[in-house]
This record gives C-alpha cells, structure tokens and sequence, in this order.
C-alpha cells in the first residue's frame, strides 16, 4: 500500500486536508461523528503522521538528545529508563548518543544534536571535558541543555545531580558510628568535580567527628584499577577494616579483589559503597550501600527540562538527596 496522508484521508472521507488534520488533534469544532471517521479510517490504513515535515513546519522538535560517556552502566541506564517513561508521557522521544568518554566525540555528538533541532539536550560530560562553551550556545538557538550526574564544576549552567557532598557525608558517618579506625577510602576520577566534591565531604567529615581514625586514599578510573588496587593495599598491608567505594564501578573492582583474597565481609572486612542500588543486591550478604538513584534523578531532570520549555530562563542547580539502604556488610 503506498504511504498514506492527510490528503489521501480527506479524499476518501470527502472532507478538507484541514478538518482531517484537526479531528486527528481532538480539535473541539470538530463533530465526535467526523472524529471517529477520521479515526477509524487512519487505523485501518495505517496512517502515520510525517514528523519531520511537522518539525520544518513548525520549528518545534518532539526529539530529545542525551549524551552519555557510555550506556554499560547501571546508574546511566536507571536514568535513561526513566527518562525515557518521562518523555513518552510528555509527548517526546529520546536519541541517545555516546561519547566513550571521549571529548571529540561528544563534540560530534553534540554538533548532531544541534543540526537536528533537537528540543532539548541532556548531557553527562567526559572525564576530560574542560570546555562547555559550545553546549551553551545552543542557547541561542533555544535550546535548553540540562547536564546531569558528571557536571561541571564551577559555570553558571542548568545542573541536575546527585547531592555528592551529602551522599560521601552520609557513608562518613556510618564508617564513624560502626567504629571503623584504618579505612581504604578508593574514589573515582580525580579530576571530576563528582570525585572532589565526595572526597572534600568524606574528609571533612572524618576530620570532625572520626578522632583516631586513618585513612587510606586512593584513586581508581575503572574496575580492572580498583581490583589490583585493592589486592596489593591488602596483600602489602592487612590492617584495613573497612574498604569505601564511592561507586558501583569501584565496588564490583573491590568485591573481586575481596573474593579472591578469600575474606568474607563483615567479618574479615567491612564494605560500604555508594551506589545506584543494583550492585549491591549481587552479594552475600548485601552490600550496605548510599542510594544515588537514576531513576529519581531522571525524574528531576525532565522536571527542569519541562520548565525550561515553559520559558524559564535562569540556570539552576538541583540535587537529588542522598539516604543509606542498610546491608549486612558493614
């Protein structure tokens, strides 16, 4: 059957192109008779409206562009689910594009965004990107870009994350009010604003209220990093009681390295991670753990987008909080 139309439709209704295109939009001057013809007929053939026509049309996109540094991650992909329920709820579509955590490429995928008039961007920035200029041109375009999880540090910018200060607070204190003395605090990129908000908390923390306390930092970019850091920090010198991932990409590195030394939390070793909250639920016992929900912080994120649509204007930085979901790890 070749592509049906609107025209197609109002031929064999014998009604104008105008009436057919209204009574498809629930349109109020047009009768509930015509509406359920016009509907009716559009099932039985198929038809589908042209987006793109729409969008030449009307300048408005119903598309929604997210950037990622990479989709095989559990916290992107609660985002990304929810995200997606938010925008077909809302009349939208996401495209969704990776970087690989790779600044040129988030720079293409950015420049696609634009030439293809995206209503709105999502963006979680490389470990190395140190320019957003070009993201807040679009601006000028009309464009809202709303950066979530791995933000900027310090530009004036829509921003949508997770309250990293309170979430490495929170971990603190648990390490603290469990009686945990030599700790190996294991924190992600240090060139992320995440890593140093968390580390800044975490230490601040400690220095007030952890008497006696030490710590042991360290930096880890990945779950290969943190497997041998753990396993030679635990090899070389056995005196940690407590091991803190600051996330499930640390933690699933920990927990190998624990498994093949052979110690069992919490009784060899305590465990405490902060975490989207699947992760933990793949050990014995479960591991205790800060939420940082994708899913939650979604939902916040296309409530900023949607006021952006609405015509706000000014920039805003909004925080998910943080709450611990005990385990039996620590």
């Amino acid at each position: 059957m070749p592509d049906v139309n609107l025209k197609k439709l109002a031929d064999m209704l014998n009604l104008s192109i105008s009436t057919v295109s209204r009574a498809l939009k629930d349109h109020p001057d047009v009768s509930d008779e015509t509406k359920r013809k016009v509907k009716e007929l559009s099932t039985v053939l198929e038809y589908e409206p042209n987006t793109f026509a729409i969008h030449l049309k009307t300048n408005i996109s119903k598309e929604i562009g997210v950037i990622i540094p990479t989709i095989s991650n559990d916290f992107y992909q609660s985002f990304i689910s929810s995200l997606e329920q938010e925008a077909r709820m809302n009349g939208y579509s996401l495209i969704i594009q990776q970087s690989g955590d790779d600044p040129e490429i988030e720079l293409e995928n950015l420049k696609r965004c634009k030439q293809n008039r995206m209503a709105g961007v999502f963006v979680s920035i490389t470990s190395k990107t140190n320019d957003i200029s070009r993201f807040l041109k679009l601006d000028d375009q009309h464009i809202p870009v709303i950066f979530f999880d791995l933000v900027p540090a310090f530009e004036a910018c829509n921003k949508v994350c997770v309250d990293d200060a309170e979430a490495a607070r929170i971990a603190a204190e648990a390490l603290i009010a469990g009686k945990k003395k030599n700790i190996l605090a294991i924190f992600g990129n240090a060139h992320l604003s995440i890593t140093q908000k968390r580390l800044k908390a975490f230490n601040e923390t400690f220095h007030k209220y952890g008497s006696g306390a030490c710590i042991d930092t360290c930096h880890c970019s990945s779950t290969d990093e943190a497997f041998r850091v753990v396993t030679g920090r635990l090899t070389t010198s056995p005196a940690a009681d407590a091991i803190f991932c600051m996330s499930d990409e640390i933690l699933i590195g920990v927990m190998r390295a624990i498994q093949t030394l052979g110690l069992k939390p919490p009784i060899d070793i305590g465990i405490l991670a902060i975490s989207e909250g699947f992760i933990p639920t793949f050990y014995y016992p479960q591991i205790t753990y800060v939420e940082t929900s994708g899913a939650k912080l979604a939902r916040l994120a296309f409530s900023r987008m949607l006021a952006c649509f609405a015509g706000s204007s000014y920039v805003q930085e909004l925080k998910l909080p943080s709450v611990m979901v005990e385990g039996g790890s620590l």
